[in-house]
């Protein structure tokens, strides 16, 4: 596997900004709690890693309908969506100045009742005590998704069934995906969210 990155400054994976927006208080409060329970910087990210992807729900797995998408939104609320819940995993991480961004995966929505290929946002975190990028995905577990992390062997929330026309995205982005980003301005709920899902990242170049 071969993790690239859009942007070579790698600045531009510390930036804060309306949707990861870590000069927000409660976020940078979160950063410094949980920074200083880690005994070093990759400890810190899995410490980030965990708190996310188990303390912050995905409002689908609660059924909740608000749309929220800033980093600080997601915290207030308690719940987001993949592509939110990756925006607060990487405000917390910016604040303490690990480098993090944003990575989509192409998935099949639901085999059953909609066997529609949609896109899947999940983070890529650059780790310095290995010199390298790692994906992590803060989706949240249940039966059948278990996400881990690892610097090792990666266990993101899904496999990538290339049979079903399921794509792999293998480069880390410095900000969220800008058609994505324009469909939480156009709706307020999930439920109107969840009937237009987002075909394109809007990128100029996507993998």
């Amino acid at each position: 596997m071969d993790i690239t990155v859009y942007s070579d400054k790698i600045e531009d994976y510390l930036n804060c900004s309306d949707a990861i927006d870590y000069s927000d208080q409660a976020v940078s409060e979160l950063a410094d709690t949980l920074f200083n329970k880690a005994t070093d910087e990759t400890d810190f990210v899995r410490i980030v890693f965990e708190y996310v992807r188990d303390n912050i729900s995905h409002s689908a797995d609660i059924n909740a309908d608000e749309l929220t998408c800033s980093a600080s939104e997601v915290l207030k609320a308690g719940h987001g969506i993949c592509f939110a819940k990756s925006h607060l995993l990487a405000a917390i991480l910016r604040c303490k100045g690990v480098p993090a961004g944003f990575c989509y995966q192409k998935l099949i929505l639901d085999d059953d009742v909609a066997p529609i290929l949609i896109y899947h946002g999940l983070n890529g975190v650059y780790i310095k005590s290995v010199g390298r990028w790692i994906r992590l995905d803060p989706r949240g577990n249940k039966p059948g998704v278990n996400a881990q992390f690892s610097l090792e062997t990666e266990q993101l929330a899904f496999p990538i069934r290339p049979e079903k026309g399921e794509r792999d995205g293998l480069t880390v982005y410095p900000e969220p995906a800008p058609l994505i980003v324009s469909k939480f301005d156009k709706y307020s709920s999930r439920e109107k969210l969840w009937d237009d899902l987002p075909d394109e990242l809007g990128y100029i170049t996507e993998d």
